[in-house]
């Protein structure tokens, strides 16, 4: 239910073809997750050569992965604070952090320690902005427009899945990783100023001043009582925790065990982004015509198989296509799972209820990332990425709780 104050402010909000203001606000965080699939491939590629080791991989992740138990904290700045300012900080400090990555692996000074210390950094700006971003989505957007712009940011990201990992791959070949880094930075520093050019005005009521353990609490008391978000939740807790075994994996897996080139590697996750920007597209039109819940639980099961069938698949056409197979199943599942939470929750509480959910959904992720490289290191990464498709495959049961059948493009029916 909005305010009489909350309805006010979306009255002068512009319809969604002539919101500007929200496509400048999502061109930014699309051009961050451009970068972002640059660092994808460089990453991996630059621990490999510093180490050599699948363990030390795993590490890496499971640090930048860590900052997730700081998520109910996250979610307390996102409410108390200026959302814009948190967005532009996060923009700037990773642009700097990526970009010193970047040259000192081009002069050859880049170690292992400092590595880590960067990726722990990088994973708490992350989760502030990931937090911020999702509240401020619905500030700038009209309610009943809400899905379609969850589906158009997921499928704008999704393009940077289908470009990003090429220009990468193409610039790793020609030169190092460290200049792709250099791109990622530059990403992060656009983004900056697009977020610069964004009016964000909250709407709803201001928090009170509450003591943090309060906030938490009653960040924790919404989800709990909203069996939709909770049990989401618990579908992406058990999903995640395979598919970062995936996820971890993926990079080394593709150049070491199947032994493709860092080209190859680029066209191969890029092609996923087909599968991605596909199931954007689709997801609009699906949710018309099924339940959340149909779809989300068809979706899952879907998604698990892709990795199984992935795991054992040594041809290049074979892994395209179960990695565009898997791509295409988590974009339907995204926006929908977004839009469940920003429908169901009060203005108020939205950063509390999204980081109070990525910390439920998420706080195993450090855990399977580190579990990932010992994993990898014992058995091989086939049947390490095999076991992380049985837990996503699994995870789809959380999504036939009836809850979700509920839920509607407006909200919950009465």
């Amino acid at each position: 239910m909005l305010t009489d104050s909350a309805l006010k402010n979306e009255e002068k909000l512009p319809e969604l073809r002539r919101n500007y203001p929200l496509f400048r606000f999502v061109g930014g965080n699309v051009i961050s997750f451009f970068g972002d699939q640059i660092y994808l491939i460089a990453l991996p590629l630059i621990v490999l050569a510093i180490t050599g080791s699948p363990l030390s991989m795993g590490m890496i992740s499971a640090l930048e992965r860590l900052p997730i138990v700081l998520q109910p904290i996250t979610g307390i700045l996102s409410d108390r604070l200026n959302r814009k300012w948190l967005l532009m900080i996060c923009d700037m400090g990773r642009c700097l952090i990526i970009g010193l990555l970047g040259v000192l692996f081009i002069l050859e000074h880049l170690h292992l320690w400092e590595l880590t210390m960067a990726a722990l950094l990088i994973g708490v700006m992350s989760q502030i902005y990931n937090t911020s971003q999702f509240a401020s989505v619905p500030h700038l957007v009209r309610r009943n427009d809400l899905q379609f712009a969850n589906s158009i940011n997921a499928g704008l990201s999704n393009t940077a899945v289908l470009l990003g990992p090429t220009l990468g791959g193409l610039i790793i070949s020609l030169y190092n990783p460290g200049y792709a880094l250099l791109v990622n930075s530059f990403s992060f520093f656009i983004s900056f100023l697009s977020i610069s050019s964004v009016a964000l005005t909250p709407r709803g009521k201001i928090p009170s001043k509450q003591s943090f353990v309060k906030e938490i609490k009653e960040g924790f008391q919404f989800v709990l009582q909203k069996k939709p978000i909770l049990f989401t939740n618990l579908a992406i807790l058990t999903s995640m925790f395979g598919t970062t075994f995936f996820l971890t994996l993926m990079i080394f897996h593709l150049k070491e065990s199947v032994h493709l080139s860092a080209n190859q590697i680029g066209w191969l996750v890029s092609i996923g982004g087909i599968g991605s920007i596909s199931g954007s597209i689709c997801t609009y039109f699906l949710i018309k015509q099924m339940s959340y819940r149909t779809l989300l639980f068809l979706s899952s099961v879907l998604g698990g198989i892709s990795l199984l069938f992935f795991s054992d698949c040594h041809t290049y056409i074979g892994l395209i296509v179960y990695n565009a197979m898997g791509t295409f199943m988590a974009s339907i599942m995204n926006p929908c799972i977004v839009t469940i939470r920003q429908l169901l929750t009060p203005d108020h509480l939205l950063g509390r209820v999204q980081a109070t959910s990525r910390f439920m959904a998420w706080v195993l992720l450090p855990l399977s990332a580190f579990l990932a490289g010992v994993l990898a290191q014992a058995i091989g990464t086939h049947l390490t990425i095999f076991i992380g498709g049985i837990f996503t495959t699994l995870s789809s049961v959380f999504y036939l709780h009836p809850s979700l059948n509920h839920v509607t493009k407006k909200g919950e029916k009465v």
